[in-house]
């Protein structure tokens, strides 16, 4: 019996800390092809794992044609998306990493990024990248949000 009994508080903490792996692609966003757009991680806290995400509406349309502005308001608009399906918002965002493929255009990424990053703002990196997924796409951006 105090064989048992150890066993079990030694055990207990490795119980309650493991760690539950949930991924979920909103109806809100475009259905992914090969990845998923929410990752969340929990336990003690819950980090969650947002995909790259690009400048296609719901249905999997472009929005925004050639003009980075137009594209950077989708690619927020969906990360803010991605982040409520799990429970966090751009408070929450402690790394982002964004690929565009005109770096001369970088103050319009900036000025949407600016209306939604309003009390916090993550680590970051910011990359220029020959072309993305696909030939239309200006931008991607990616984000890893901590929920305590």
């Amino acid at each position: 019996m105090r064989t048992l009994m150890c066993a079990v508080l030694v055990l207990l903490p490795e119980v309650a800390m493991a760690q539950q792996i949930t991924r979920t692609n909103p109806p809100t966003l475009s259905t992914p092809t090969g990845y998923t757009h929410v990752v969340e991680v929990n336990g003690p806290g819950k980090t969650i794992y947002i995909s790259g995400q690009i400048a296609l509406d719901k249905n999997g349309d472009l929005v925004g044609g050639n003009d980075m502005k137009a594209q950077a308001e989708q690619v927020f608009k969906n990360l803010e998306a991605a982040l409520a399906a799990a429970g966090a918002t751009f408070d929450h965002v402690v790394k982002m990493n964004t690929y565009t493929t005109d770096m001369s255009q970088v103050q319009a990424i900036r000025d949407v990024r600016g209306k939604y990053f309003t009390k916090t703002t993550p680590a970051s990196t910011l990359v220029q990248v020959v072309k993305l997924a696909r030939p239309e796409l200006l931008l991607e951006i990616e984000v890893i949000a901590a929920v305590p």
